[in-house]
C-alpha cells in the first residue's frame, strides 16, 4: 500500500489504515519509535509510562516517618504566593 507524508504543523506524518491499527493491537496513545536498517518502526510501548509509580508510593507512605517524607508539605493556602 502506497500513502503521502503530510504536513501536520511543524511536523510530519502519514495516517495508518484503521486494518493496520487492528492487525498489530496499537490504538490511539503512546507507542515507541525508532529508525531501524533505514526503516522507521512503530511499537506498542514495552511499559507504559508511569507504570508501577502508584505501588512506590504506597511503599514510600507505608515506611517509617523519618524515611516517608523528604520534604514538607504544602498546603494549598501556602502554594497562593507561588507563580507557576
Amino acid at each position: 500500500m502506497k500513502t503521502a507524508i503530510r504536513k501536520m504543523g511543524n511536523s510530519q506524518g502519514i495516517l495508518i489504515p484503521k486494518p493496520f491499527l487492528l492487525q498489530t493491537g496499537l490504538d490511539i496513545g503512546e507507542v515507541d519509535i525508532d529508525v531501524e536498517n533505514d526503516t522507521i518502526v512503530i511499537r506498542k510501548p514495552k511499559k507504559k509510562s508511569r507504570e508501577g509509580w502508584a505501588e512506590a508510593c504506597q511503599k514510600i507512605a507505608a515506611s517509617t516517618a523519618e524515611q516517608a517524607i523528604a520534604w514538607p508539605l504544602i498546603t494549598n493556602d501556602a502554594e497562593a504566593g507561588f507563580t507557576w
